[in-house]
């Protein structure tokens, strides 16, 4: 698909003129979005910029300012986008001050709960009542609130998957207000969790939906998908000389026809065996709290060693994040890529088309490691 399109013309800015690839992607994004609602799209090139660009629309739409992300949300590095992120102080560091209007609420961990509750449904309920006994009470009026932006499954926070009723939750929360639920569905997105989009596993419909990543599998594409009546700016109100570019709209038209076509599936299945096979390192090491994710986004929580129980039945043990550091560099040198997200929690992110000999092989050479790691 790639090399067809960039042997017709690579480049025209999508500002100016459209063009088919263009169209052609917009309407196969309309036509895979959750709910039935019709959709507009604008294009980008990063998923930052695609955050920018929702957090202008929720504000342009609600006529409103503040904008409420949540703790250990990751959104981008541009400002808007590192005003509404809470992951890791790195990334605000030397850079404020920030975009003003920003609050922050807590996002549900049910195996580290904020406010207490063991279970998961109780815990997400609690950081509900937060943003409506808190924020609303004590910092700024519903009113005032563009949109909630969040993410359906915390990527650079830790992989970390919210109880069941926490989207509907909020999506209710957002209907009572008039704000704006906006999705980051950049890392979560285009099957990676064995749905086309995250949100959809718990049913709901954002507002706005910002992609990114895999949408063009590797090309610089983004998009922000939103309710048709939202996306109603003015001309000139946003725009992007580069966004949508041809050769990257056919290379997302042929990955959505994959995504469609069986890999989500994949996706589903490939990540129940991994899972599985995590699960069985867990109960057998100390050293690992938690196996949690959806389809092929996995995280995998180490903690240190004997420190499981020692705070209560329920503890889930000290967090390790050097361990995980450690754990991360010598998968590397046995010859499997893993990365960190979190304080201490290794995230597995395969290519939707791994084998399942090749998910077996991940988890015999993460054993190996952690054996080494246990002194055995």
């Amino acid at each position: 698909a790639i090399a067809d399109q960039a042997a017709k013309y690579l480049h025209m800015s999508g500002t100016d003129f459209y063009y088919n690839p263009m169209v052609d992607l917009a309407r196969r994004l309309d036509e895979t979005s959750p709910g039935s609602t019709p959709k507009k799209v604008f294009f980008g090139n990063s998923g930052a910029e695609a955050i920018e660009g929702a957090l202008k629309l929720a504000r342009h739409y609600t006529k409103r300012q503040t904008i409420i992300s949540f703790y250990r949300s990751f959104h981008g590095r541009t400002y808007g986008a590192m005003s509404v992120c809470a992951s890791k102080a790195i990334h605000r560091r030397h850079f404020s001050p920030m975009m003003a209007s920003v609050q922050h609420g807590h996002y549900p961990y049910p195996l580290r709960p904020f406010f207490g509750h063991r279970n998961p449904e109780d815990e997400a309920a609690a950081c509900l009542e937060f943003i409506n006994d808190h924020l609303f009470k004590m910092l700024v009026k519903p009113d005032e609130v563009a949109g909630i932006i969040v993410e359906p499954i915390q990527g650079e926070g830790g992989y970390v998957v919210p109880p069941a009723n926490w989207l509907p939750g909020l999506r209710q929360l957002c209907d009572e207000h008039g704000i704006m639920l906006i999705a980051d569905e950049v890392q979560a997105g285009v099957g990676r969790t064995g749905e086309m989009w995250a949100c959809q596993h718990d049913g709901i419909e954002p507002d706005i939906i910002a992609s990114a990543k895999g949408l063009a599998s590797g090309m610089p594409l983004s998009a922000i998908i939103a309710k048709a009546e939202i996306m109603n700016w003015e001309p000139g109100t946003h725009a992007t000389t580069f966004g949508g570019n041809p050769v990257c709209c056919a290379a997302a038209i042929e990955t959505i026809d994959l995504i469609e076509g069986g890999l989500k599936q994949q996706a589903a299945r490939m990540g129940q065996v991994l899972m599985s096979g995590l699960q069985g390192l867990v109960d057998k090491y100390d050293c690992l709290a938690e196996v949690r994710g959806r389809g092929l986004m996995v995280g995998l929580e180490v903690v240190k060693p004997g420190t499981a129980g020692t705070k209560g039945a329920d503890y889930p043990g000290d967090k390790d994040g050097d361990g995980r550091n450690w754990l991360v560099d010598q998968c590397f040198e046995h010859g499997l890529l893993l990365l960190g997200c979190g304080e201490n929690t290794i995230r597995f992110s395969p290519p939707l088309v791994v084998s399942e000999a090749q998910v077996h092989k991940a988890v015999e050479i993460l054993e190996t490691v952690v054996r080494q790691y246990k002194g055995g």
